[in-house]
């Protein structure tokens, strides 16, 4: 999968078993991933056997949740999707305006495997042109296989001074890891569509700072529309990323969205991840969420992401800024109607702090 700030992938045990501890007490058949992002925790809820719903409004995350949510692999088997893979992997590179923008004027991926992903993107609008989760699957392994050649930290925010050895290597298309079952992806904004979506378990994991996922990750938002945006900067991040922010990504209006947000949600139980580097301290978080249910407050201290940890630089290759800190606290609140649930949880977390 993916490179992803905020993927939760070193959370995914604490939050599935917290789940599943959930599940343990009061059944779980389906549930919503609100900001699905990476789709990581998506996928890891649909294996635990749920009917899941992962929502996010860039189209990149769609694809990603399309094929790790939707996406059924008795449906999209190894047989089916690799002769496709193999043939897109034997194309000669076509270096056009993607090989030009993002390896030239920028340097997030070497010329060699830009001029092969254009050759490869324009040729997957054919292999699926009537398949809309054919065509997410494909682009999920062209995403996949890029993030393994690129030459950031993490982020797209900028891009390092020296080429990266991995970016050396050749692309490598591979077969996702789909999962047997159904599930279903959508695009819409948050706040809008929440009130309309209603299961036993809500997933939610806000935007926390003013970092906006579409500046962070704008190649894979390109790369998935293929529209050849207007970009600015140095970065040449789509010029929408100026214009386009989330309510949850300002201070002055998080709050109000988030209070918004939680009365709209329908459910039996709610799982909020948060840390502390976002706009609302874990007091508040609790606050706003009693008004929902009995809350549980959990916290870990986790390894900030590596190009926290390695500085700030400027495009010449000099350092900018020094590292604050290197670890983060992660929350993870549970907002729940049952009062067994509620009890369980606070006794686990209890004696889990005990030692």
């Amino acid at each position: 999968m993916v490179k992803y700030i905020g993927s939760k992938r070193a959370l995914l045990p604490w939050i599935t078993g917290v789940v599943a501890h959930i599940n343990g007490i009061s059944p779980i058949k389906d549930a919503v991933d609100l900001f699905s992002g990476s789709a990581r925790v998506g996928h890891a809820l649909k294996n635990m056997g749920f009917f899941v719903t992962a929502n996010d409004l860039h189209t990149y995350a769609w694809v990603l949740a399309q094929t790790l949510v939707q996406a059924n692999r008795n449906q999209y088997p190894p047989e089916r999707i690799l002769p496709i893979l193999k043939r897109l992997q034997r194309l000669k590179g076509q270096p056009g305006w993607f090989t030009r923008t993002y390896c030239q004027e920028s340097r997030f991926i070497q010329p060699h495997n830009g001029a092969k992903i254009e050759a490869i993107r324009e040729r997957i609008e054919l292999e699926a042109a009537t398949d809309q989760i054919l065509r997410a699957i494909l682009l999920f392994s062209l995403m996949v296989a890029a993030d393994k050649v690129d030459s950031t930290t993490g982020i797209q925010m900028a891009y390092l001074k020296r080429w990266a050895p991995r970016s050396f290597n050749s692309l490598r298309l591979e077969y996702p890891p789909l999962l047997a079952g159904d599930g279903l992806a959508l695009q819409a904004d948050a706040l809008e569509i929440a009130p309309h979506l209603q299961a036993d378990l809500i997933y939610l994991d806000p935007p926390y700072n003013q970092h906006s996922y579409l500046g962070n990750y704008h190649l894979w938002e390109t790369l998935v529309r293929w529209d050849k945006p207007q970009t600015y900067g140095v970065a040449r991040k789509r010029t929408e990323v100026q214009k386009h922010k989330s309510p949850f990504n300002s201070r002055r209006t998080a709050r109000g969205a988030m209070e918004r947000l939680l009365s709209s949600l329908r459910a039996k139980h709610l799982v909020l991840s948060f840390n502390n580097e976002g706009f609302f301290r874990a007091e508040e978080i609790e606050a706003m969420l009693k008004e929902w249910g009995y809350v549980v407050r959990m916290s870990q201290t986790h390894r900030r992401y590596v190009g926290a940890r390695i500085g700030i630089y400027n495009p010449q290759g000099q350092k900018v800024g020094q590292v604050s800190h290197t670890e983060n606290q992660e929350y993870l609140f549970v907002a729940t109607h049952s009062k067994k649930v509620f009890n369980a949880l606070r006794s686990k977390e209890t004696r889990r702090l005990a030692g």
